[in-house]
């Protein structure tokens, strides 16, 4: 095996993994669990004033 293939090979499949990511993270399923997740430091807002 040539050093260059090797390296095409695995440009290739970093971005195959990049693209995956890329999908899951913006996929239109998991939007609902990212939104709430976000909201989770202000959800205990109330609590930290208190005396």
């Amino acid at each position: 095996m040539d050093i260059n293939l090797i390296r095409s090979l695995v440009t290739v499949l970093s971005l195959a993994a990049f693209a995956g990511i890329v999908w899951w993270a913006y996929g239109s399923a998991r939007k609902q669990r990212f939104e709430e997740a976000a909201n989770l430091p202000f959800a205990d807002d109330d609590i930290a004033h208190r005396p």
